[in-house]
């Protein structure tokens, strides 16, 4: 025998369903902003740009696929000096700690620790492919910069909501791309990469700008960019965060500068003065009117492996589209769900044995 509900409580059920689905049928992904270090940092301080999702996840360093339960997203970069490969996707913590799970990241580190944690990391998972050569490029070591970033540099991150139709067609985009390096440190490097990821979320809205960059893409300037966006487009719920730099490894991180900023605060400025006094008048003119923009508020929120929910825990719903900012520290949890608390954080290569036993590592072909 069975009970006939009672008129509208299959409607209830209905649209308690729809509602929970349209809570979860969200996700995110943050553009990283990294600054320069080293002396190189000191020579062209405009930093690094790479892009996190928390919705994507590596099949293997090469080819992306969405994330299983408890994963918590990929980051990934463009970098010279990677065998020849345009793109590298690297599970978020090894990305920033050259580990596999948070609760093996120290808080103070040294210079062999972080050689011991990178070798170990590159013959789990980047030597089977290969990732580990320089590929004809004259960057030695490429493969460094691919993990363990947050040893060498403060990283800011400039989280903003997608949606699983958004990820899945990035995924199917970037997936079908020959991913075969032309890298141009002025027209192809680690920004216009970003731009052209961004792009997947946002259509048409970045592009290369001759102020104050003089068409060159640079780190500062996609992140302003998604900044400017997000101000006309609150829905996009875009919030900054601080990854600190582990101490220990090396000197602290420099700001980053566009190109107008570095020319205009730097020893660049004497030179190009001396040469050339109306360029070097016209790129300080431009940095006083375009390029002093401040993308970071006072007190960012501050993420590490032991809180890393701010940026990896999905989205919650925006109650008050109108009323959101670009930093709302107020509305980040405190405490990580236990899903991703920092001692079981999946690195996101759980299974990343069983992919390198189906996928050699000729896969996916260079054309």
């Amino acid at each position: 025998m069975f009970l006939k509900p009672k008129p509208g409580i299959s409607s209830i059920v209905f649209i308690a369903l729809l509602t929970l689905t349209s809570i979860h049928a969200r996700a995110q992904a943050a553009l990283l902003m990294e600054e320069p270090y080293g002396l190189y940092g000191t020579i062209n301080p405009t930093g690094h740009n790479a892009v996190y999702l928390e919705n994507v996840c590596a099949a293997t360093p090469l080819k992306l696929r969405r994330c299983h339960p408890g994963e918590l997203g990929v980051v990934i970069s463009r970098y010279e000096g990677v065998d020849g490969y345009d793109w590298v996707a690297i599970p978020l913590i090894p990305y920033l700690y050259a580990v596999e799970n948070a609760s093996q990241v120290p808080t103070h580190v040294d210079h062999e620790m972080v050689v011991q944690m990178r070798d170990r990391y590159r013959e789990a998972h980047l030597r089977p492919f290969g990732l580990d050569k320089s590929g004809g490029s004259y960057v030695r070591d490429g493969w460094t910069q691919l993990i363990g970033a947050a040893y060498e540099r403060r990283i800011y991150a400039f989280r903003f909501d997608t949606t699983p139709a958004q990820d899945d067609a990035f995924i199917a985009w970037l997936n079908d791309r020959p991913n075969r390096s032309h890298f141009h440190m002025l027209f192809r490097n680690c920004a216009d990469f970003a731009r052209q990821v961004l792009n997947r979320y946002f259509p048409r809205t970045f592009r290369r700008s001759v102020f104050p960059d003089a068409g060159v893409t640079t780190p500062k300037q996609i992140a302003y960019k998604l900044v400017r966006y997000a101000r006309k487009h609150p829905n996009t719920n875009l919030t900054v965060l601080e990854i600190p730099q582990v101490p220990g490894y090396g000197w602290h991180s420099h700001s980053t500068k566009d190109i107008a900023e570095s020319f205009s605060t730097t020893v660049y400025a004497i030179p190009l003065t001396l040469v050339n006094p109306y360029l070097a008048g016209g790129i300080f003119v431009d940095y006083l009117v375009r390029g002093r923009y401040h993308l970071l508020p006072k007190h960012p929120a501050v993420v590490g492996p032991a809180n890393l929910a701010p940026l990896t825990a999905p989205p919650a719903p925006v109650e008050n589209a109108a009323g959101v900012v670009p930093q709302a520290p107020g509305a980040i949890p405190v405490d990580p769900p236990a899903s991703q608390s920092a001692s079981g954080a999946d690195s996101g290569l759980r299974e990343s044995s069983a992919a390198n036993e189906q996928v050699s590592p000729a896969e996916p072909q260079k054309p």
